[in-house]
Parts: structure tokens; C-alpha cells; sequence
């Protein structure tokens, strides 16, 4: 049975203009002035790290709404042997930088590896006070906007309580989740009631997350990501392939994350010579690299030999985004076995270059994949009919163009409207 694909979420828009101001019962209280605190956040170092951060709310910026960005930086003295196995271990940004006219402040924020989780976030709020001070005092900000409920929404809850001022916190993936159950979760309960709103990337993790935690006592909305139609739209496949140097007769998938354990890399290689008997010009190209906690790279090139799926994998390394599309474009099927997501943006990319994406049905994937006319949804992991979903996706003739049509209904203009509505109905001080 077909349904019309639609937006994953529906929440009230308001026109931009009238969002920058902040709201009470008495009315208008001041412009809304934002600070962003996010650990995750693009430097030179690892330039797409929380690029779904940056996209977000560099885009409330431009919609008029003053905003300044503080990205603490994990670390510790004992990094440097890190280092010695993986170069990239915690790589630093600069510590100070104005980005598209945005201040970007980079403090570091004490962090032991592997030990005294639980302390993360009353270290994080502790090492970056000054900054945070400093801050506060040179920007006034009228609400703290932080990204991941930990550490970093737990560091600054108790930042916002240093100048009484609100904050939200959006709960952005698995790392969120994984850490129910732990000593964390303390510190999760007590950053949720303590917000003055939550913001989840898709409902399995409001759900999973914040409902589970909390129940109804703080009020959560659900807004995804978006895409940008601009950087991600359809290229002329054949010009694409002859730039990648790609058969024009080859059926090729396509996989875009970094490769860590969690993407699934590692359990899409084994099935592609089962698909090259169907395919013969099978090709399997992997765009993307290692974070700076993990690089699976050796492992999956050590897994692709024996398999004997070496000639099909082509790693084609980290990519800027706007580079992206010549690789989509080139590609017949988007393919990603991941074992946990919140809300992965590369499936929009992907739909706005008219690919359908196979999947697997964890986290808020159902919630983009939410269409049999959009790809395929496989229950993780089921190595057989993850191939059976491949080949029959490989081997159908998709109506692209609707495909397309979908990621033109979830673009990042659409989330900015609901961002800004949500933020200037907020109160002005904290309410708890």
C-alpha cells in the first residue's frame, strides 16, 4: 500500500520577523539574543563535525536573530597518547574565530578519557565559566541553546543558573540514549526538568529519550533537520560518473558517514558479492572518513579483501558538502546499515539528489525513510534481506522526481520558521 510521502513532523510557523522577539505575558520583553553551546561544532581540524549544528542556527542568524556560539573542547593531559595510535585523537580548534560574522569561542573543557563520565558535564561547566562569563557580559544573551543532552546540555544548565537565564536543549542522537541506565542518568533527569524547552530531532527519540526520563513535565517539540536544495540537487549522472571515473553501465551504491562502527559499513561490504551475481558492475562507494575517536578505515579495507569485494569498494574519504552532490549523483541507491540514529541528515542529501535510500528501521529512520516510494526500511541487522532490499532497489524504476519532491518539503527554511516561533514564545528567566 502506497502513501503520500509528508513532512515528518508538523509543528506551528511563524513569520521570521516577528520570532526575533523574545515574549511573556506582559509582552514584548527584548530581542532575542542567542548563545549556542555545542561541543560539537565544525574547526579546521574536523571540518564536519556538527555541521548540522552550524547549518541550524547560522541560518537563524541570518534570519536577523543576534547569535554568538560557544564550543567547548575536550581535554586532557593524558590526550597526547591518544594521539600516538590516532593522530586526529581530540583534535583542537582554534580558540577564537568569527565565522560568517559569527564569535566562535573554543575554551577546553577538562574531560578524562575512558573514565569519570559522570563528571563530564560539572567539568565542562567548570572549565569554561570564565569564557562563559565573559561572554555573558559582552553579548547578553536572553537564552542559552545547547546541542546534545550530554555533557554539554548538562554543563550548561548549570551555566544558565550562574545568570539566571532560560536554555534549551535539543536531544540530537543515540549518544543521548546510550546513556540511560548509566551513572549519567541523573544528570540527563536533571537536565530535562530543568529546561525551558526540549527539542528532539525525531519522535523515537522523544519517546526513547525525553517521555522515558521525564515523562510530559518539561515540553518537548520535535524538529528535524533540513536540507539544502541549494548544495544538494541532482547532477548529470553521466558528467558525474565520467569525473569519478565510474562505468556508465555500473549499478552503484552509495554510503556518506564516518567510519565508525555505528554507520555500518562493515555490514554492508560482506553482502556485495551475494549482489554481484545480480549486478556484475557492482560498485560500492564510501564517502567519508574517521572521527576523532574512531577510524575504521584499515578494518573495512581488511573486510573488503576478504570478502573479495576490494574491485567494488572505492573509499572516496571525507567530502565538503558541496562536493557531495557529484558523488550522489553519480550513485543509483543510497545504502546505510547504521545501528543507532536520532535524525541522519545524509538521507535528505541523498533524496534531494533523487536517490532512494535503504535503510535500516532504527532511531527516527522511519521518520525520513517514511514512504515505500522513498526506499526501504530492513529491521537491524538482517544480512539477508538488507541484500534482497538492496537488489530490488538497485533493479527498480524509481520515480525520482518524487523522491525529490519530498526533500523539497523538509528544507532547513521550514525548520528555521519553527525554531524562531519556538524561541520567541519562550519566557524571558527560568520558570523552575
Amino acid at each position: 500500500m502506497h502513501h503520500r510521502p509528508h513532512p515528518p513532523f508538523v509543528a506551528p510557523h511563524a513569520a521570521c520577523s516577528a520570532s526575533t522577539q523574545r515574549y511573556n505575558g506582559c509582552g514584548i520583553v527584548r530581542p532575542l539574543r542567542i548563545l549556542v553551546v555545542s561541543s560539537l561544532f565544525p574547526h579546521a581540524a574536523a571540518p564536519n563535525a556538527g555541521l548540522f549544528i552550524r547549518e541550524r542556527m547560522f541560518r537563524v542568524a541570518r534570519a536577523g536573530v543576534p547569535l554568538r556560539v560557544l564550543a567547548p573542547q575536550s581535554w586532557s593531559p593524558l590526550d597526547r597518547v591518544g594521539r600516538l595510535f590516532r593522530g586526529q585523537f581530540r583534535a583542537l580548534g582554534a580558540p577564537h574565530e568569527i565565522s560568517d560574522g559569527v564569535v566562535i569561542d573554543r575554551p577546553r573543557a577538562l574531560s578524562i578519557p575512558m573514565v569519570l563520565k559522570s563528571w563530564d558535564g560539572p567539568l565542562m561547566a567548570r572549565s569554561v565559566q570564565r569564557t562563559f562569563d565573559r561572554i555573558v557580559e559582552e553579548f547578553q544573551p536572553t537564552i542559552l541553546d545547547a546541542h546534545f543532552l550530554y555533557p554539554t546540555g548538562n554543563a550548561t544548565r548549570a551555566l544558565a543558573r550562574r545568570h539566571n537565564l532560560p536554555y534549551v536543549v535539543t536531544v540530537r542522537g543515540s549518544a543521548d540514549e546510550w546513556l540511560i541506565g548509566t551513572s549519567c542518568e541523573r544528570r540527563l533527569v536533571e537536565t530535562l526538568r530543568d529546561a525551558a524547552h526540549v527539542i528532539s530531532v525525531s519522535a523515537a527519540l522523544k519517546r526513547n529519550v525525553v517521555e522515558h526520563l521525564v515523562g510530559d513535565a518539561t515540553p518537548c517539540t520535535v524538529i528535524g533537520n533540513g536540507v539544502d536544495l541549494e548544495k544538494f540537487r541532482p547532477l548529470d549522472r553521466e558528467r558525474a560518473r565520467a569525473e569519478l571515473r565510474i562505468d556508465r553501465a555500473a549499478s552503484v551504491l552509495i554510503g556518506v558517514g564516518g567510519l565508525v562502527e555505528r554507520k555500518g559499513f562493515h555490514r554492508i561490504i560482506p553482502l556485495l558479492p551475494k549482489l554481484q551475481r545480480q549486478f556484475p558492475k557492482l560498485v560500492m562507494l564510501i564517502v567519508g572518513g574517521g572521527t576523532t575517536m574512531q577510524d575504521m578505515r584499515p578494518q573495512l579495507e581488511d573486510l573488503a579483501a576478504k570478502a573479495g569485494a576490494t574491485d567494488m569498494v572505492r573509499f572516496c574519504g571525507p567530502q565538503p558538502p558541496d562536493k557531495l552532490a557529484l558523488y550522489y549523483s553519480a550513485a543509483d541507491v543510497f545504502a546505510l546499515a547504521t545501528a543507532h540514529e536520532g535524525w541522519a541528515n545524509v538521507f535528505l542529501e541523498a533524496m534531494a539528489c533523487g536517490l532512494p535510500v535503504v535503510t535500516t528501521r532504527v532511531g527516527g529512520n522511519a521518520e525520513v525513510v517514511c514512504d515505500d516510494r522513498l526506499g526501504s526500511l530492513v529491521d537491524f541487522f538482517d544480512a539477508e534481506r538488507f541484500t534482497d532490499a538492496l537488489g530490488a532497489a538497485l533493479a527498480r524504476a524509481w520515480d525520482r522526481q518524487a523522491i525529490r519532491d519530498y526533500a523539497r518539503a523538509n528544507t532547513w527554511d521550514m525548520r528555521i520558521e519553527q525554531l524562531l516561533s519556538l524561541f520567541g514564545s519562550l519566557p524571558s528567566t527560568p520558570q523552575r
